[in-house]
């Protein structure tokens, strides 16, 4: 059966009864507030649940992974049109250009090699199986089911099923270790926007008293002429238009190249505010209002990804499987323990939140995670990832690439050695050149 606008009203309307079941469930049940459990992610676990993957109870469609996909790009099609880009903004996104690029091509040389040295000699699986790792992990289910797809094609019948096993254990392992983490930062103070004590309105999850309910924006035009929230839902969504127009024109001329729609998104963005700036009007758009739709996109995007996981098993690869997914958690664990507090100083938690849940799973994830330590996203963390993300993206659309082309071309060792040797230059950098933060928390001189 076609897919039809009211397929899309049922889909958006079941998880939005699901999210607000999430904020019942927040507000009334002790567990859910101790824990800090957003919404969206309670909403996603109960639609994963209740969808056709487990108990088929609710009647979601076929396109929940797409939601995320497109949400995702309203995301970051939103950052450019609501932050600055000074200076002081600029040098922290070296470090977090640095700290991202290394975990990236750490992650992926590292388990690469094990597959060829470890899980090959012990399990006797094949060299590419360790690839499968990073797929699922710091890939994500795009990932799984790009490089999954390119194996397919050569016999490998097998790669995207694990590719999407790796994505479900590496998203499960980014929520319960990211809500542990986040826990233990409040409660020991190490949050850069909250209390030690958490005041009962951010444990609950509402604002009762409307002396206190923060304005989501304000108004630009006159809706004699075009209601605001309309004139910014418009530009963000111009934005991702173009964006996507840039994609298919880059993918008619190689049909191999893949760039994520959301990297393009932010870039569009950063030419859409500068077009502002040349037409001088700057303050066109409200960054208020640009922040509560990208928060709504957010929220949104968080459920539907969750609940578009496949839990798909492969008993033959059980425990070479179990031991992979026991080193790639213990990896990540210690970039957010060790490298994040060098890389980032004394607010570094935020930004090590951020960094487990796309290590482990999707840059979504690390959105709602973040968002459990910074609801405001005053952090300033997402907003050097979008900026480090312009020299970031290069070397992750290359990866994606190249990794299925190794292993065609039997240079899967080579490739792991290659990845491997550029995230330790990459991760040596703030060091060499003196990007890295005093305790102060100020960069060296």
């Amino acid at each position: 059966m076609d897919y039809t606008a009211f397929d899309l009203m049922v889909d958006v309307g079941l998880i939005s009864v699901l999210l607000i079941v999430g904020t019942f469930m927040r507000r009334h049940f002790a567990w859910f507030r101790k824990l800090l459990i957003p919404a969206p992610i309670t909403a996603g676990l109960l639609a994963l649940l209740l969808g056709p993957e487990v108990l088929g109870i609710m009647p979601f469609s076929g396109a929940l992974g797409d939601y995320s996909t497109l949400l995702i790009a309203v995301v970051f099609a939103a950052m450019p049109y609501s932050m600055s880009f000074d200076s002081r903004d600029i040098s922290k996104a070296k470090n977090m250009w640095s700290y991202s690029a290394s975990m990236f091509l750490g992650q992926w040389g590292l388990f690469v090699l094990l597959g060829v040295f470890l899980f090959a000699p012990v399990f006797g699986t094949e060299d590419w199986f360790g690839m499968m790792l990073p797929v699922g992990f710091v890939g994500g289910f795009g990932t799984a089911a790009a490089v999954g797809g390119a194996l397919d094609s050569i016999g490998i019948q097998e790669a995207s099923s694990l590719g999407f096993t790796a994505a479900t254990v590496g998203t499960l392992a980014a929520i319960v270790g990211g809500i542990i983490f986040a826990n233990w930062g409040i409660k020991t103070g190490r949050t850069a926007t909250l209390p030690k004590k958490l005041p009962w309105e951010l444990r609950s999850g509402e604002i009762t008293k409307k002396s206190e309910q923060p304005s989501i924006g304000h108004a630009t035009t006159n809706p004699s002429s075009i209601d605001p929230l309309a004139l910014h839902l418009g530009f963000i969504m111009v934005t991702v238009t173009i964006a996507y127009f840039i994609q298919q024109a880059i993918q008619h001329q190689f049909a191999n190249v893949s760039i994520p729609l959301f990297a393009l998104s932010f870039v569009v963005g950063i030419g859409g505010k500068i077009f502002l700036k040349v037409i001088r009007r700057p303050e066109y758009l409200d960054p208020t209002t640009v922040k509560s739709i990208s928060g709504a996109s957010t929220d949104f995007l968080i459920a539907f990804g969750i609940a578009s996981i496949v839990p798909a098993a492969v008993a033959d690869y059980l425990w070479p499987l179990v031991v992979m997914f026991v080193l790639g958690v213990v990896y990540c664990t210690l970039f957010f323990f060790v490298a994040s507090p060098i890389f980032f100083g004394e607010k570094w938690l935020e930004r090590g939140i951020f960094g487990w849940g796309w290590a482990t799973a999707a840059v979504a994830t690390g959105i709602a995670l973040l968002k459990i330590v910074d609801p405001k996203l005053e952090s300033g963390a997402l907003d050097e990832y979008g900026i480090a993300y312009v020299g970031y993206a290069p070397i992750e659309i290359a990866v994606n690439i190249l990794a299925p082309l190794a292993v065609i071309a039997g240079f899967t060792m080579g490739f792991g050695a290659i990845t491997t040797v550029a995230a330790i230059v990459i991760f040596a950098i703030p060091f060499v050149l003196g990007w890295l933060p005093k305790r102060d928390g100020s960069a060296q001189s």
